[in-house]
């Protein structure tokens, strides 16, 4: 699969992807790997294709909970350009597939030629900063049922399927709630025809009837994404 299958680096002009193009390395991820543990220099930056990565904050007691996802419309390594070059967030696969990594100094040579990958990456940072905010507003306000669809519906526009292959455990983990929170949303979305569970498994049966029950998060996550990145001007 070709890098510009991320719309980031799609979103770039021919010249510079041209010249990114040498400098990108892909690999596969498989479920669960870890690429960044929270304080660690960060060594790459990685544009997922069919991969998802999610971004979680640890507690000292070990809990966790996810801060973000990053799927095909954007980079894992925000750090590298913006100076920090570690993470206090773990990040590890949420979905296995494939990614193209690139090297921290070579992101960062590219970064600051001030020119049209340092626009677009500001934006991206402008978008992921709204995904972070709202996800802790999300969690905060709104129930269980409505976090798991705004969770399943963001899953899925980063997936070609409509089918997650996700353990409600792990969906408790992400959303830092009790399994059984996730167990009885799951249940309910399941009864009323919109997703269909199986261990392990679960298929989007009604994309229209989860994003009715969603709450706002998800849409003013995904205009926001939309807005700042498929905005002409950047190149």
């Amino acid at each position: 699969m070709p890098p510009n299958q991320n719309h980031l680096i799609a979103a770039l002009p021919i010249e510079i992807y041209e010249r990114m193009l040498p400098q990108l390395e892909e690999i596969l991820m498989p479920l669960g790997q870890v690429l960044y543990e929270s304080g660690s220099l960060m060594k790459y930056a990685y544009f997922p294709t069919t991969a998802i990565i999610s971004m979680h904050y640890v507690l000292e007691n070990g809990a966790s909970t996810e801060i973000s996802g990053v799927g095909n419309e954007g980079v894992l390594g925000v750090a590298l350009f913006m100076g920090g070059n570690t993470t206090s967030s773990l990040a590890t696969v949420q979905a296995a597939g494939y990614a193209y990594r690139m090297k921290r100094q070579l992101m960062v040579n590219e970064f600051n030629l001030a020119g049209p990958m340092m626009r677009l990456m500001l934006r991206y940072t402008q978008a992921l900063i709204t995904q972070i905010s709202q996800t802790a507003v999300c969690n905060r306000h709104h129930s269980i049922e409505q976090q798991l669809c705004r969770w399943l519906l963001l899953t899925l526009d980063r997936l070609p399927s409509q089918e997650l292959t996700i353990t409600q455990e792990l969906i408790a983990g992400m959303l830092g709630v009790r399994r059984e929170g996730i167990t009885e949303a799951a249940g309910n979305l399941q009864r009323a025809g919109l997703i269909s569970y199986r261990r392990g498994h679960i298929t989007i049966l009604n994309r229209q009837g989860l994003e009715f029950r969603s709450c706002e998060c998800y849409n003013v996550v995904k205009e926001e994404f939309i807005r700042l990145l498929c905005d002409t001007s950047i190149k």
